[in-house]
């Protein structure tokens, strides 16, 4: 191998990496990251905390590669509203996506509320770089949309936090969630219904 050259990573280094990172995403959103630690990360992964620290420089590091990786996958379904769709087919679709995100990934979804609380101190700048333009542009088509009279007037960029909320909520606060309804009860069914009557009533023109 010549020098410099990258060193390839062994399977068993890209095993030990999606264990660390898959034990941590259930640690960081149970404890928030001011309450994990890497001893609970090694426990939840069944790795020794050396072993932890040889593939990662420490709690932030791996905090930071499991929101960076998240990012994408977070802007996805907002990365879907298309211009050249029917508007309200469009954001009624976007809602049922954020909510299928919260019922698939519940853990991502508190992974990234928890950063958010906290002030964003370690994931501003991809909401900076990524979130915000990709943000201000779906603002801006839902304002052309309203412009055309397609959509009733409205303020596009609570729409979107409104969506968020009454989203993301499902996961954020599913226990809750559950105690209320009922363990026995999947409150996605319901929860789609519901959004989607609410939301088409406020978009109706």
């Amino acid at each position: 191998m010549p020098d410099g050259a990258p060193k390839k990573t062994s399977r068993i280094q890209k095993r030990n990496r999606r264990l660390i990172l898959e034990a941590a995403l259930d640690v960081f959103s149970r404890h928030g990251y001011r309450g994990a630690t890497l001893d609970q990360i090694a426990a939840e992964a069944g790795l020794s905390k050396p072993n932890i620290l040889y593939y990662f420089d420490g709690k932030e590091d791996i905090h930071v590669t499991l929101l960076s990786r998240l990012m994408d996958t977070w802007l996805d379904p907002l990365v879907a509203m298309s211009p050249q769709g029917e508007p309200v087919t469009e954001i009624l679709s976007y809602v049922q996506r954020k909510l299928n995100m919260a019922r698939d990934l519940p853990r991502e979804s508190r992974l990234f509320a928890n950063e958010i609380l906290q002030g964003a101190p370690r994931i501003a700048p991809e909401l900076t770089g990524h979130l915000k333009p990709l943000f201000d542009e779906k603002c801006a088509l839902i304002a052309e949309w309203i412009a055309q009279g397609r959509l009733p007037p409205l303020d596009p960029q609570h729409l979107i936090f409104s969506i968020w909320s009454t989203t993301q909520h499902y996961a954020d606060f599913e226990s809750q969630v559950r105690i209320l309804m009922g363990p026995e009860e999947d409150p996605h069914a319901r929860a789609s219904a519901h959004l989607r009557r609410m939301f088409e009533a406020m978009l109706r023109v």
